[in-house]
């Protein structure tokens, strides 16, 4: 593969949970640079991996001239970029002192050297990796992550075991050179799920930062982590699955509106979801999956559903089955476009409260 790099800037952005207009991207072969101080979106590296490909046969300054529009869409917002010239102010060099690791260190890096996660950082690399890293022992019993807050560290289980719960729900239990932490800090969202101690566990801990610093150096690295994080997603949606078909029921303090539907629609189930919740009962029908009807609060279709996904507490129960009238009625529109305009909503209210509080204050 040639050399090749080439910059872009952010020139349009809708609902983008990592970048903004303005902000910069630097493709090269060997890895893609994302905006300072932001985390890395492994949907967008997977993209641009692939866009390198069809742009190696390009010159950089052909791109530039041509100014094409690329973007990416693989998650909830949009960004659309153009190749650009990198001013010299933007050109910089990073020079890196090597990490001269002590006794303990040594002793460290020979316990993980094996891990899958470590074995995808060069060895050039390992000794900043270990000086930047922490110790931690976490008590049998102990919760090292927990749900609904923000986690702003990669944990990589040296020895012990950690179990991995939602609620009652059990999604995994993890070992020796296996890492937790990762969905929540490199979502840049809170914890979707707790990590407890089943025993006494030695971990290592890493800051988004410092780990952010690594894939943006490391392609092999981000590979890994883009795989990881995808085996991670099917086995939570899994346990989460396997644990609502044997229930069909429980409480949206542990399963949000918006998570609970998806639920539905993705394992196209057929039936009535009731809803208990503080301002009065809802309902909505489901027909494979998608959405026939809704009623809440006196509001019909959409407008029921947009009001029930800014709910926070309550009960619901899923019955099985239809009336054949429902089984020929119409749905009410594309389940995920009705289910990001509501999202919007919900985002949209809670931001005109934050203001409102401010303007009191």
């Amino acid at each position: 593969m040639k050399s090749f790099q080439i910059d872009f800037e952010i020139i349009e952005g809708n609902r983008c949970p990592f970048y903004k207009v303005g902000d910069r991207l630097v493709l090269s072969d060997k890895s893609l640079s994302c905006p300072g101080n932001k985390a890395t979106c492994l949907i967008l590296v997977r993209e641009m991996t692939q866009l390198l490909f069809k742009l190696l046969a390009v010159s950089s300054e052909e791109l530039i001239a041509e100014r094409p529009l690329f973007n990416c869409s693989g998650c909830t917002g949009l960004i659309k970029f153009i190749p650009i010239s990198a001013p010299d102010s933007l050109v910089t060099e990073m020079v890196e002192v090597p990490a001269v690791l002590g006794a303990k260190e040594l002793e460290l890096l020979q316990k993980i050297r094996s891990f899958p996660v470590i074995q995808a950082i060069p060895e050039e690399e390992l000794s900043q990796f270990i000086s930047r890293c922490q110790q931690k022992l976490v008590r049998e019993g102990a919760v090292l992550i927990h749900k609904g807050e923000l986690n702003s560290y990669l944990y990589l289980i040296i020895l012990g075991q950690m179990l991995v719960i939602d609620g009652p729900v059990v999604i995994t239990t993890l070992g020796a050179g296996e890492i937790c932490g990762e969905m929540s800090y490199l979502g840049g969202d809170v914890a979707g799920a707790s990590v407890r101690a089943l025993c006494d566990t030695e971990v290592l801990a890493v800051s988004s930062e410092d780990f952010n610093f690594l894939l943006d150096k490391l392609p092999a690295l981000q590979m890994f982590m883009a795989r990881l994080l995808a085996k991670r997603l099917t086995r939570v949606n899994r346990a989460r699955t396997e644990d609502f078909a044997a229930c069909m029921q429980g409480r949206l303090q542990d399963m949000a509106p918006a998570e609970l539907f998806q639920v539905f629609h993705m394992n196209s189930k057929t039936g009535v979801l009731a809803l208990e919740l503080p301002r009065g009962p809802g309902k909505i029908s489901f027909r494979e999956g998608c959405i026939i009807n809704a009623h809440y609060r006196g509001q019909e279709n959409d407008e029921a559903i947009f009001a029930m996904l800014g709910e926070h507490e309550g009960t619901y129960r899923f019955t099985i089955g239809l009336s054949p009238q429902e089984m020929k009625a119409a749905e009410v529109g594309d389940f995920m476009k009705l289910l990001m305009e509501g999202i919007k909503r919900v985002d949209d209210a809670l931001e005109e409260k934050h203001e409102g509080h401010a303007h009191d204050d």
